[in-house]
């Protein structure tokens, strides 16, 4: 976070506590703060008010007046559901007013209460796979906009929030997504218009950073058919193994539709060792649900060997847990490839 507000991000919080994070480690300013959760508890409002935050997403009514009896001045940004159905993690099921019909109600009602509304967001889910979703948001966004100025709303900024990827490996490029969205900016926001774009691009930053190490802690040899529910598999060898991370810890990222693959983090043996089997990587805990590649092919492990995944920054320890006592997995930081082979020379020895 400090790397990117040093760069002049600002930030979108979630609760009491994201505000906090950000301020009291002067990572921006209260103006340049979202508080971008459209089911906000009371007291974290006034908790914002007290900060000097006055920008917050809404998407219904109710939201609309709670934030008036406990705001003194919001500014507030209008959320729409416009989704792309393929995403990995569709946003629109639990947030955003209908667009055509709802939302022009919406700034309606702001202008009856006396609340100004400063602009719209979106967010068409995250891990997006169709960037079109992208272009019909931006296009309700430019009508919801025309018709808020009409009534007086000073509308100045669109978010057009997240969904774009984080690593080379996803179904749909950055670059491509990027095509399409600065198109539509370009056709129904030109500069000319003077609006503020921001964007909320969490995975975008956050995956590729961070790789995971997890030590394999237990090992069982299993008929492979029992890993890929071929009865002709009887016969051969499959390998389950157990490691010291699981879905209540890093990989919780798969209750967000994520695959993780793995690879064994040093090749040691010889040829004939190398040789590929059936593989289930389990987590550690007692939970059948704690289950992180089903049915796989790797060479034998042994207990104490390691294994490594790439792109494992978003969605991933910030919902860690300590489930049934699994403690989560150390960060380590470095920039330079020496202090990375220094601690792969540790793990090796």
């Amino acid at each position: 976070m400090t790397v990117l507000a040093t760069l002049g991000a600002g930030f979108d919080c979630a609760s009491k506590a994201e505000i906090d994070v950000v301020l009291n480690n002067k990572l921006t300013t209260p103006d340049r703060i979202v508080y971008a959760n459209p089911c906000k508890t009371r007291s974290f409002v006034k908790h914002a008010e007290s900060k000097g935050i006055t920008m917050m997403t809404f998407d219904n009514e109710e939201e609309l007046l709670k934030v008036n009896l406990t705001h003194s001045n919001p500014k507030m940004i209008l959320r729409i559901a416009v989704s792309d159905q393929t995403a990995q993690c569709p946003l629109n099921v639990k947030f955003g007013s209908e667009p055509v019909n709802d939302a022009p109600r919406l700034l309606v009602k702001a202008k009856n209460v006396g609340i100004k509304v400063i602009g719209i967001s979106f967010h068409v889910g995250s891990g997006c796979n169709d960037p079109s979703a992208f272009r019909e948001a931006v296009c309700h966004a430019k009508r919801l906009f025309d018709i808020g100025q009409s009534m007086g709303h000073p509308m100045e900024l669109l978010d057009i929030g997240g969904g774009y990827p984080g690593s080379d490996n996803a179904n749909i490029s950055f670059a491509k997504i990027a095509e399409v969205v600065g198109g539509a900016i370009d056709e129904f926001f030109p500069v000319s218009l003077d609006v503020k774009i921001i964007a909320e691009p969490g995975r975008y930053f956050a995956s590729a950073p961070f790789s995971l190490v997890t030590n394999v802690i237990s090992t069982a040899r299993v008929p492979a058919s029992r890993i890929t529910n071929n009865p002709v598999d009887e016969e051969r060898e499959g390998f389950m193994y157990y490691m010291n991370d699981g879905v209540y810890g890093s990989f919780n990222c798969i209750f967000d539709h994520v695959h993780p693959s793995g690879d064994p983090l040093f090749n040691v043996y010889g040829d004939e060792e190398n040789a590929l089997f059936p593989t289930t990587i389990w987590g550690p805990t007692c939970d059948g649900l704690d289950q992180v590649e089903v049915s796989t092919k790797m060479r034998r492990l042994a207990v104490g060997d390691w294994l490594y995944y790439r792109n494992m920054g978003a969605y991933t320890m910030a919902a860690a847990s300590n489930f049934n006592g699994f403690e989560k997995p150390q960060v380590y930081y470095f920039l330079d490839n020496v202090t990375w082979q220094r601690i792969a020379k540790c793990m090796h020895n």
